[in-house]
């Protein structure tokens, strides 16, 4: 029987505090038991949109199906089309009724808010065949990853496509027609042992490159990783050695497993 192990690394731009962290990410290990699959979404909100960590919060909530309750969106184009539009009406209704300035009332009104997307589906857990499918807007990037090999890269971004005007969800209506045009779909089939990473913009790009020099160090390291301070250490090492570009990262890793951990940790 198949299980999901779940972990989350995150780590804000350099000089920046936790709060100011513009990423999201949540997950829903589902029920087998009434047919709800898991779901695990990671969400990189733009740091030169308006209030970007709301927009980031309300997309991350909405699609785990939190807030408002029962409002995950099926992955199918026209779901998710309905969605996006559900979530700029509800961008609209929650408002501020007053701003510090008129420039900011303007990039509110004109500019709105920004974040590229991958929203992921885990299906048939504790069955004979298990699967992921997924959904994406952007550069936030899924790996299935089975030994140190990748089965699946999806979006299929090279090192260099990464930070070129990428799409995603806009607060906007007038960019609807664009997302439900560009929005892209994947699928995969699992095995006990493999294991999904998802990962925002900056994180995934050094993840492509080493990837393609190196797999067989990367992917057994990323899946031994396990504390937070090693994820940072990590994060400001690569940033140091130029490797990384200075923004927020955020790490999900997936493990398909045939039981539950024996030992759970907790790291504060």
């Amino acid at each position: 029987m198949s299980q999901l192990q779940t972990v989350v690394f995150h780590e804000p731009k350099a000089g920046s505090t936790d709060e100011e962290w513009e990423d999201g990410a949540g997950h829903d290990p589902g029920d087998p038991t009434t047919g709800r699959a898991a779901r695990c979404v990671v969400v990189d909100g733009a740091t030169e949109a308006y209030d970007s960590i709301r927009w980031v919060g309300q997309l991350v909530d909405s699609f785990l199906g939190v807030q408002p309750a029962g409002s995950a969106p099926a992955l199918a184009r026209g779901a998710m089309d309905d969605w996006f539009g559900l979530m700029q009406d509800r961008w609209q209704q929650t408002a501020p009724t007053t701003f510090a300035n008129i420039f900011e009332e303007r990039k509110f009104r004109e500019d709105g808010s920004f974040a590229t997307l991958l929203g992921c589906e885990i299906h048939g857990l504790g069955g004979p065949r298990p699967h992921w499918s997924a959904v994406a807007l952007g550069d936030t990037v899924l790996f299935h990853v089975r030994g140190a090999r990748v089965l699946t890269q999806f979006p299929a971004l090279t090192a260099e496509d990464f930070g070129l005007n990428p799409d995603g969800v806009f607060t906007q209506p007038s960019a609807r027609d664009r997302m439900r045009t560009r929005l892209d779909h994947a699928h995969g089939r699992l095995a006990i042992g493999d294991r999904l990473f998802l990962a925002t913009d900056a994180v995934a790009e050094w993840m492509v490159r080493v990837g393609r020099s190196d797999p067989d160090l990367l992917w057994p390291a990323l899946g031994r990783l396990h504390h937070p301070a090693v994820f940072r250490q990590i994060v400001a090492d690569r940033r140091r050695a130029g490797e990384m570009k200075n923004d927020d990262v955020t790490l999900m890793r997936v493990d398909i497993t045939a039981s539950d951990p024996d030992l759970l940790v907790v790291c504060r």
